[in-house]
């Protein structure tokens, strides 16, 4: 090999590495996204832990490889917060965050909350990795048009956005 083929070699390694030695998507890629939205439960909204865990949030890993979700946050329009705590997804798969009380399993999350979390009408659910990097969010209703992430950004049917 030629000194410039080995220092451009060099060169790509270098910057190959941190990108995935950081453990972390980068935000321009669609690695980690909110994939679904059931925001509105089925049936009547009484309340009931069954209700509230009919409402949820699916969050997907479309690489290959686990990444660790431990700090990460979903976040309500209104503020209300889901922080993951020691939780690692798995390589092209799902987990689904319920609003209610439950028993945490590697594909369902439990938010323990005794409220609705998200707005039947409108609202927008938005995750940040643990350095508080936005990564992506799901938009409907009226929250679509006032959107706060506008950068490079467009709307994709079911009004979720993307990077």
């Amino acid at each position: 090999m030629s000194v410039a083929a080995l220092a451009a070699a060099a060169a790509l390694g270098a910057t190959a590495l941190p990108a995935s030695a950081a453990g972390h998507p980068r935000p321009d890629g669609a690695k980690v996204e909110i994939s679904a939205v059931q925001y509105d439960s089925p049936g009547f909204d009484d309340g009931s832990n069954r209700s509230l865990n009919r409402e949820w949030v699916e969050i997907t890993n479309n690489s290959r490889r686990e990444v660790n979700l431990d700090g990460w946050t979903l976040q309500s329009g209104d503020g209300d917060t889901y922080t993951f705590d020691g939780y690692r997804l798995e390589g092209r798969s799902t987990v689904r965050i319920h609003t209610g009380f439950g028993r945490d399993t590697d594909t369902d999350l439990y938010q323990d909350s005794r409220d609705y979390v998200w707005g039947n009408r409108s609202d927008t659910a938005t995750l940040r990795n643990d350095r508080g990097r936005f990564i992506d969010d799901y938009a409907w209703g009226h929250d679509r048009d006032r959107h706060h992430y506008n950068r490079d950004r467009h709307h994709h049917s079911g009004g979720h956005h993307r990077q």
